[in-house]
């Protein structure tokens, strides 16, 4: 089957053909580093992270671009707060946001291009937009004149007229139109500036990721992506933007995720009820965090509570006590040629079905269904007494084919224990040998409150990370 994404600008799912057969170059929207990302934020980073996984497993060589907004309003205002420089404080908030991509099991996109680092493309690009017509100067600031684009409101579906109303909150005299939007504003005193032809200032929001896309990806991107809100005004803009002075598409293919809410209402700062990715990291797990995100197609709301993540923490936790379980029990596991033929037609099925919801639109919550199919499979084998070492193969190299692309449970021995925890319990054989039940169950308390949990089975003593 192929793969099928849904297109936002024709409202259908269509087939994936990259430019190149071989490559694809996906741009979405990064941060304005002013601040730690939220969970709204934590969406779209995990959800594209898993699209990029997903198109390497498929074969593709993905540049993956994501953009750090590094100097607007925002920065300005929390450098004056702060008392500190703008730099600073897009320093401070890149690195804190990097530290929520380990949190968040993350891997940093191919390439994260500052605006800062690109004001002579992004000032050229304007300049461009300006010598054709599309563009007008007018008091140190500079426009694009929406009239010059037949085709602006495509994405959103929504004609000049009908955006007028949503627009037109006061009248500024600089403009032509008021549907008019910045390309580059003069800079007040004090504020940061670069020099350009229509005076020192900066960009506006949407021509940095015009600009930034065209040098590193091309005129025409394969896939668009970024949160549902930025549908309008922002990605609207861009096409408006890119596609005057290019005469080419944007991007073939525009996706967006759907919003998050916080106990069924809206995530708003009015409400006061966002959380940063940061306080998060320090409640729970990074494969729960990813597990909640993506037991919920990307298109639809995303609802947060404690009890949505206390429901993936303990299916978390299943899938990786029966990953746990295939690796203790592989150590005494008997041979046997080759892997039994149930087995295979079953994990086939698996397979089969989990890379058939993958190409159906990322249908991520469906996958992970398949990947409990697989869980059946393995306490199938579990519960029998002898375990053909083959058998156990076959089910973790199935596993790990579709963690690899959602990362939802974490690989036993992926977090190496301490010397200490490996004495403690190298202490605990010995005085379980000793029958020195008191200093035995002592030690399996200490370990408990280091996170460390210890199972006695048939096959002797397994642990792993509560």
């Amino acid at each position: 089957m192929a793969l099928q994404i849904y297109n936002t600008m024709t409202r259908a799912k269509e087939e994936f053909v990259p430019v190149n057969p071989d490559k694809v170059n996906m741009y979405v929207c990064g941060p304005t580093v002013y601040d730690y990302i939220h969970i709204g934020n934590a969406r779209p980073v995990i959800f594209f992270d898993v699209v990029r996984a997903y198109l390497e497993d498929r074969g593709y060589e993905v540049n993956y671009v994501v953009n750090f907004t590094d100097v607007d309003d925002k920065l300005i205002r929390k450098a004056e707060a702060m008392n500190t420089t703008v730099p600073e404080v897009a320093e401070k908030f890149i690195a804190a946001y990097y530290e929520d991509l380990d949190g968040l099991g993350v891997q940093k996109a191919s390439l994260n291009p500052r605006v800062t680092e690109n004001m002579d493309d992004i000032v050229a690009f304007i300049g461009e937009l300006v010598d054709t017509g599309h563009a007008y100067p007018s008091g140190g600031d500079v426009y694009f004149r929406t009239s010059s684009f037949d085709e602006y409101g495509k994405l959103s579906r929504q004609n000049l007229e009908q955006l007028q109303f949503g627009i037109r909150i006061e009248v500024d005299a600089r403009k032509e139109n008021q549907e008019d939007f910045v390309l580059w504003k003069g800079a007040k005193p004090g504020e940061i500036f670069w020099e350009s032809p229509w005076g020192p200032g900066r960009p506006g929001w949407h021509i940095e990721c015009s600009a930034m896309a065209r040098r590193y990806l091309g005129d025409t991107l394969d896939i668009h992506g970024g949160g549902q809100d930025l549908q309008f005004p922002h990605h609207e803009c861009e096409i408006a933007q890119s596609e005057s002075l290019t005469g080419h598409s944007l991007s073939n293919y525009w996706m967006h995720n759907g919003y998050v809410n916080i106990d069924n209402e809206k995530m708003s700062k009015s409400l006061g009820n966002g959380i940063t990715v940061q306080e998060l990291r320090g409640r729970y797990k990074k494969e729960a965090l990813r597990y909640f995100v993506l037991s919920t197609h990307y298109r639809n709301p995303l609802n947060f509570s404690a009890d949505n993540m206390q429901q993936s923490l303990n299916s978390v936790e299943r899938i990786e006590n029966a990953v746990s379980g295939l690796h203790h029990r592989l150590k005494t596991a008997a041979g046997g040629e080759g892997v039994s033929d149930l087995l295979r037609e079953r994990l086939d099925a698996v397979l089969g079905e989990f890379y058939a919801k993958m190409d159906d639109d990322f249908n991520t919550p469906d996958a992970v269904t398949a990947v409990f199919e697989w869980v059946n499979e393995a306490n199938l084998i579990l519960r029998e007494e002898v375990a053909r070492k083959a058998d156990l193969e076959a089910l973790l190299e199935a596993f790990a084919k579709m963690n690899g692309v959602l990362r939802i449970a974490a690989q036993p021995g992926e977090e190496l224990l301490d010397e200490e925890v490996e004495r403690l319990i190298e202490e605990r054989a010995e005085a379980r040998k000793a029958k020195n039940w008191s200093r035995s169950d002592e030690i399996r308390d200490l370990l408990a409150e280091r996170g460390i949990a210890l199972e006695d089975t048939p096959q002797g003593m397994r642990w792993r990370r509560k």
